[in-house]
């Protein structure tokens, strides 16, 4: 039988869990940068000393790369605390983690574990290793120059244990002028770049850029010739900007993950939104059907409430992210199910067309939704139901006390906005569970993850989960 501290312990990585997924600690519509990053450190303190192998397990959960960055730095900070054979549990996890995070990321966490003084021999043993698979380190060289010969002082790595060609990348990072040309062809690029102007378009484009301002070139021109070395997202960046539309530059839409695609689709004016629409939706519909896999058209009659009130402006640092997610949300909710009922809360009918606008009624939306009995309710909203307030709570709480309280329809709150002030996201009612959610691509497993928030099930259960996913985690790390 479970304790009160089982239980306690339980909501305590619940809390965290939706945290890791929600906040970057960034800007939202309703808190600060100081209060999220203030709320988000916390929280990362209590369940590291309270809950360690929990913690470290969260790394193999959904939650988005700044908080894995955050758990990897905390955990090598302290690895001294906890004996050998956790650290070594650790250190794999840390190790498969590193694998997925994108690259800039990674050399940012290096560069921070070294201003904070951490080189234990577990921290230079993960560097290493990380350092030693990259598949390009003429490519990281040059793209990363700084942030690799910073990981390389800190972990004393011998550069000739990379795998780069001729032995040059020593000289390269710590002295460039020591060689007159390099043997690899991407290191000798870049040293011709800088008096050469045909020699920036044999580097990548952010390296490119940087040379291309150097000598002058004007936008579009360099635009134009640097386009075949950009990758999808560089191409997608430099769309969304005026500069790059001026220039003509399209979008490669085809394989674009659904929630960047979402974020994209959303950014153009309404009008190119009508123009485009069969391109945009073809694309929309085929990232959902690419994410939805094996589990297409299997999740029965779904009806979604999806929140597109004005707080789905988002911030600054996150525009329109939250509208963007519940976009995605509905194409994806689309594919799963056979058969499915959208439901605004503007009352709108044509998501391609949506824009933050008007109050939140996420109440009377629930009602329309409930009406068709359906199987699945999935309600995608920061949780400010405002028109009348509360009345989505009461709604939620007489339907599964009172007309269905045999869960003969299944409901799910996922939140993409994380509420600083409450360590958590925004719930609607103690009668459904909340998950947070970052990108729509991980819905399936937030369902899945979102009925440990109901109270009804202990730490067991959720250790026994969380089990699960790290060797799942780990035996996909080791195919890779």
């Amino acid at each position: 039988m479970e304790t009160y501290a089982d239980l306690v312990a339980a909501e305590d990585v619940l809390l965290f869990v939706n945290a890791a997924i929600t906040s970057t600690g960034q800007r939202e519509f309703r808190s600060g940068e100081a209060e999220q990053r203030m709320s988000l450190d916390f929280l990362h303190t209590y369940v590291c000393v309270n809950h360690r192998p929990l913690y470290a397990a969260s790394l193999a959960l959904d939650i988005n790369d700044h908080n894995a960055a955050l758990i990897v730095r905390r955990l090598l900070e302290t690895a001294g605390e906890v004996p050998a054979a956790e650290r070594r549990a650790e250190g794999r996890l840390i190790a498969a983690r590193l694998a997925r995070l994108p690259a800039p990321r990674v050399y940012r966490l290096f560069r921070a574990l070294r201003a904070a003084k951490v080189n234990n021999r577990r921290t230079r043993a993960i560097m290493r290793d990380w350092l030693a698979a990259r598949p390009d380190p003429a490519l990281d060289a040059v793209k990363y120059r700084a942030g690799l010969a910073r990981a390389a002082r800190h972990a004393h790595l011998p550069l000739k244990d990379l795998a780069a060609p001729h032995g040059e990348l020593g000289d390269f990072l710590f002295a460039p002028r020591r060689r007159k040309r390099f043997a690899t062809p991407l290191l000798d690029a870049w040293r011709r770049a800088h008096y050469e102007q045909a020699a920036l378009y044999e580097l990548p484009f952010t390296v490119a850029e940087g040379f291309a301002a150097a000598h002058g070139i004007g936008r579009r021109a360099f635009l134009e010739r640097i386009a075949p070395r950009m990758t999808r997202l560089e191409r997608l960046r430099t769309q969304e900007s005026a500069r790059a539309r001026r220039a003509d530059l399209d979008a490669d839409l085809t394989g674009m993950p659904l929630t960047r695609l979402a974020s994209y689709v959303l950014g153009l004016p309404l009008d190119d939104r009508v123009a485009r629409r069969a391109e945009l939706t073809g694309a929309l519909r085929a990232a959902a059907r690419r994410t939805a896999g094996a589990q297409a058209g299997t999740w029965g009659r779904v009806a979604a409430v999806l929140d597109d009130s004005f707080s789905t402006t988002g911030s600054r640092q996150k525009r329109r992210r939250p509208l963007a997610v519940a976009l995605a949300c509905h194409f994806l909710l689309e594919a799963l199910a056979g058969s499915y009922l959208p439901r605004w809360t503007s009352g709108r009918t044509d998501a391609l067309l949506a824009y933050p606008y008007g109050a939140t009624p996420l109440g009377l939306r629930i009602l329309d939704a409930l009406e068709a009995a359906p199987e699945r309710l999935v309600i995608v909203s920061d949780g400010w139901d405002n028109a009348p307030p509360g009345l989505a709570g009461e709604v939620l709480r007489v339907w599964r006390t009172r007309l269905d309280p045999g869960g003969g329809t299944s409901v799910v709150h996922l939140n993409p906005v994380y509420d600083a002030e409450d360590f958590d996201v925004r719930r609607l009612s103690a009668a459904v569970p909340t998950a947070g959610i970052r990108d729509a691509e991980d819905l399936p497993a937030l369902a899945g993850l979102a009925r440990f928030a109901e109270g009804r099930t202990g730490l067991a259960e959720l250790r026994a989960h969380l089990d699960d996913r790290v060797r799942q985690f780990l035996a996909e790390a080791e195919e890779r």
